[in-house]
């Protein structure tokens, strides 16, 4: 019996660049995140404020930063695929459709909706029509539950006026 695995073992792997430019990017990001959290003003006596969920996301961000990192170094990370460059297009126009939306008066609910079609259709679907259906019973049953629930604040336009 002959394996080819031996010899694979033995090539020397070369540092993934792309990989350290990531963990340097998640790290980076951490950082903001922890400066960005300790700007905020908290009233709460009991230690506990707004600052602790940025903090903690930045925590995760640094762990995955110092993992991609090592692996990156030692040229572990996988191979990465292609890009399909329409796919990306469909979900960045969705993400500038929803705060084109937003930005205009037009609400939650709507903006929501047009991001949920836009990725659905990037990632294959073809039903445009029931996707606006489920975006919309989402992104209302989304919005009620914040903001009758919990009594959060989500951009309100016409249609979020109603209830």
């Amino acid at each position: 019996m002959t394996s080819d695995s031996g010899s694979q073992g033995s090539a020397p792997r070369r540092i993934d660049s792309a990989g350290v430019v990531i963990a340097f990017a998640l790290a980076a990001l951490a950082a903001v995140l922890v400066w960005d959290a300790s700007q905020l003003q908290s009233n709460n006596p009991y230690g506990m404020g707004p600052h602790v969920m940025p903090v903690v996301i930045a925590v995760g961000l640094g762990i995955l930063a110092i993992g991609n990192l090592v692996e990156a170094l030692r040229g572990n990370l996988p191979a990465r695929e292609s890009a399909d460059a329409k796919a990306v297009w469909l979900i960045l126009g969705g993400l500038a459709l929803l705060i084109a939306i937003i930005g205009l008066g037009g609400g939650f609910i709507p903006a929501t909706t047009a991001l949920f079609v836009a990725t659905a259709t990037a990632f294959g679907r073809r039903a445009i029509l029931a996707d606006l259906a489920i975006g919309f019973v989402m992104t209302t049953l989304i919005y009620v539950a914040f903001s009758r629930l919990l009594t959060l604040s989500l951009p309100a336009g016409p249609l979020e006026r109603l209830f």
